[in-house]
């Protein structure tokens, strides 16, 4: 385990803010013999599976001090200063404010690019549970099967190969329903070449987000959230209903000037607080 000391970072908010379906509590009793038990959460990303726990603001990783610079930290985005965002709301928006009192430790994550455009086409009208259900089975049905530190089995996202060879029935059978026939699509789409994914990480967010809706069943906010969540282009701001609902706290417009380059940050911040209002 490699501990950290880390300031606005709470790994349970990260996992409940909708960015990443394969971060999630470990069962107590699978942890009921280590420290912090009950505040570990296992990630399967980038083909690796790693367990994170946290007491106040210490981290622990469970991985060597070189897998922590080598991927995790970019994965956890560690290096910004997100109190700089924070410091940076008006002080008189006393919404904004709040959400970043009850958000304030989400971080965007650096997901791989493939499996964030396929979890997010899957998102569309759904919920987490569900969503959570539908990308187990494509990663149980098409997922390569790796062993974590703890000698147990896991599946890595599968390939796009892996979805572009299966059928639109099979996947209606894992429960894809009418998403089925757009990841087949799209996944071919990627394999021959249509759209170049390792070409996005390398453009702007308006250019990417016009590659991205090249896709078959991705719209405009599913090609935002992917800007954010994979690309990291933090002033993404994708607008689903919790969204809508808080823009129409702005009569004005919502100030994006002010908030230019990171404005996906607080789109967090308040997409966490509208959905806590549900739970």
């Amino acid at each position: 385990m490699i501990r950290q000391t880390l300031e606005d970072f709470d790994i349970r908010q990260i996992a409940e803010s909708g960015q990443c379906f394969r971060l999630r509590p470990v069962p107590k009793s699978e942890t009921a013999s280590e420290p912090n038990a009950n505040d570990t959460y296992s990630l399967t990303a980038w083909g690796e599976y790693l367990e994170i726990s946290q007491e106040g603001t210490v981290v622990s990783f469970s991985c060597t001090e070189e897998e922590l610079e080598s991927r995790w930290k970019s994965y956890f985005d560690l290096e910004t200063d997100y109190g700089s965002f924070k410091q940076a709301i008006d002080p008189e928006d006393f919404y904004l404010q709040e959400a970043a009192r009850i958000g304030g430790g989400i971080r965007i994550l650096r997901q791989e690019l493939w499996e964030t455009i396929v979890t997010f086409i899957i998102s569309q009208q759904n919920n987490i549970p569900r969503i959570r259900k539908c990308v187990d089975a494509l990663c149980r049905e098409f997922g390569e099967e790796r062993e974590s530190f703890r000698k147990e089995a896991y599946r890595v996202f599968p390939a796009p190969e892996a979805l572009a060879g299966t059928s639109e029935e099979r996947l209606r059978e894992l429960g894809l329903g009418y998403r089925a026939p757009y990841l087949v699509k799209t996944a071919r789409m990627v394999c021959e070449g249509a759209v170049d994914l390792e070409a996005l990480p390398g453009l702007d967010c308006e250019k990417a987000r016009e590659e991205l809706l090249k896709l078959c069943g991705v719209g405009v906010k599913v090609a935002d959230c992917i800007c954010l969540f994979a690309l990291h282009h933090i002033e993404a701001f994708p607008v689903d209903t919790h969204i809508k609902a808080m823009l129409k706290r702005y009569p004005e417009g919502f100030p994006f000037e002010r908030y230019q380059g990171f404005a996906g940050v607080l789109q967090q911040y308040a997409f966490y607080k509208e959905t806590r209002q549900w739970q």
